[in-house]
């Protein structure tokens, strides 16, 4: 049985942590430094650094940022945002990166991620895929980019398939419709996802009760759990999480 790891997420915006609800309306949620060093305090197997308004605004991820949090954490830190060609991905991963997440430059050119990972190693590329709901789509799932502000056609079952070929070494889909709510992950996008591919899948979005953890598990079909509201605004610690994990029969680092 895979061993569940749990992965708090800061979202980044103007140097601060954010949160925000359907990708919108964003609050401020603390500092990253000390939100990274907390985390991996608590427990946090991974930590995800997503840099939220890059691509929108149309530049590069912040590096200061991911030196500034890699600095403090020896945990592996995934950062994700604004990162469009193998120079980007060194860049990031000279700053103190662990793992690239590319997302929207995937899309754009899907060679980028079989470069990055002949590069690089699959292991340390990531392939976010954002989708909301679009009964037109085979799987029911539309990828969107650019934080969510533009559809493209694709389906993201589909393209999860395709991002496993061209040789990413894990997903991480985040539904739309869930992102933020607080109201349980999007098992349906989640499981349809874990289920088209054989790489470890990160369950994103909606955390809001412990119960969500391990549907997301037992019924998402995840392997890493990525939460943020829930850890920023300290409804649980993450050892909280783990612990309840543990008690439902779910194999956890402690």
């Amino acid at each position: 049985m895979t061993t569940v790891k749990i992965m708090p997420c800061l979202d980044m915006k103007d140097g601060r942590v954010v949160k925000g609800v359907h990708f919108v309306d964003l609050k401020d949620a603390g500092d990253p430094v000390e939100s990274a060093s907390l985390y991996q305090k608590e427990g946090a197997d991974e930590l995800a650094m997503l840099d939220i308004a890059a691509t929108l605004e149309n530049r590069k991820t912040r590096l200061e940022w991911v030196k500034n949090v890699s600095s403090v954490i020896d945990i592996p830190l995934t950062v994700g945002g604004g990162i469009s060609n193998l120079e980007d991905i060194k860049l990031t991963l000279d700053a103190g990166a662990d793992k690239v997440s590319i997302n929207s430059a995937a899309v754009k050119n899907p060679e980028l991620i079989k470069e990055a990972s002949n590069k690089y190693g699959k292991d340390r590329i990531t392939v976010a895929i954002d989708g909301c709901r679009n009964s037109a789509m085979p799987s029911g799932f539309e990828v969107v980019v650019a934080g969510g502000t533009k559809t493209t056609g694709l389906d993201a079952v589909k393209w999860a398939k395709k991002c496993q070929e061209l040789g990413a070494g894990v997903i991480l889909p985040t539904s739309m419709d869930g992102d933020g709510t607080q109201d349980g992950y999007d098992l349906e996008f989640t499981r349809a996802i874990s289920d088209a591919v054989t790489l470890p899948v990160i369950a994103s979005g909606g955390a809001g009760k412990l119960a969500d953890f391990k549907d997301a598990i037992t019924e998402g079909g995840a392997s890493v759990l990525l939460a943020a509201s829930v850890f920023h605004y300290r409804t649980f610690s993450v050892n909280e999480v783990k612990e309840y994990l543990q008690k439902n029969g779910i194999d956890v680092h402690l």
